[in-house]
């Protein structure tokens, strides 16, 4: 994990601590939402969870319809970010002297 990752402990209903790396904040709909990935002994979980930030209180979404539109606006927004990841990689290596013809292929 990126030492520069935002990191938040949040409390359950028992008192127990759990830690969460912050991976975004959106804007859906007028209202704030928190995307927040547990983390179980200092590893990222594969899975997220979203919370709607009211005043200093996280909230759990109850609604499937606003929770469906808050998690499609993270997919869009991500997948856009990853599109634009893997298009620079491309560049990068094409950069660095890639070429489809091996090393010592010539062209006649």
């Amino acid at each position: 994990m990126p030492e520069s990752a935002d990191v938040i402990t949040l409390l359950d209903e028992d008192g127990t601590e759990h830690e969460f790396n912050i991976v975004d904040v959106l804007d859906v709909d007028e209202r704030r939402y928190a995307i927040l990935q547990p983390m179980a002994d200092g590893e990222e979980s594969d899975t997220a969870v979203i919370f709607r930030m009211e005043d200093d209180a996280l909230v759990t979404i109850e609604d499937d319809a606003e929770f469906e539109r808050v998690r499609q606006v993270f997919e869009d927004t991500h997948a856009d970010e990853e599109s634009a990841d893997e298009e620079d990689e491309e560049e990068s290596s094409e950069d660095e002297g890639g070429s489809a013809e091996g090393p010592g292929s010539t062209s006649h």
